[in-house]
């Protein structure tokens, strides 16, 4: 069998890559926002506060949960969700890396 796309690249280029597609979406974004903003929450809330359906929500929650950015726990039929420090720490560092990369860079092409 052959090797998969990824892995012709680096672990952290990897890593990267799937933080970075779990928030390009706006309605992502929005839930990432809206949940630093309490200390938990629980799904029914998230569809009160953004103007999507429920499933849609769902859909997004589970992309951020499985790429690590939020946390959840169900609490009878309920699920809370809180924000993951740790990956938004992990980010905030690749990123760092990056951009320093292209602060290193000294030829410009155009």
């Amino acid at each position: 069998m052959g090797a998969t796309k990824t892995d012709h690249f680096t672990d952290k280029q990897n890593e990267l890559a799937i933080i970075i597609k779990a928030l390009a979406h706006p309605a992502r974004i929005a839930i990432v926002e809206y949940l630093l903003t309490v200390n938990t929450c629980i799904c029914g809330d998230i569809v009160n506060e953004l103007p999507l359906a429920q499933p849609t929500i769902s859909q997004h929650l589970k992309e951020l949960k499985n790429a690590g950015l939020i946390q959840g726990n169900i609490e009878g039929n309920a699920v809370c969700y809180c924000i993951n420090p740790k990956i938004f720490k992990k980010l905030e560092k690749l990123m760092d890396e990056l951009f320093k990369s292209i602060k290193k860079q000294k030829n410009t092409c155009c």
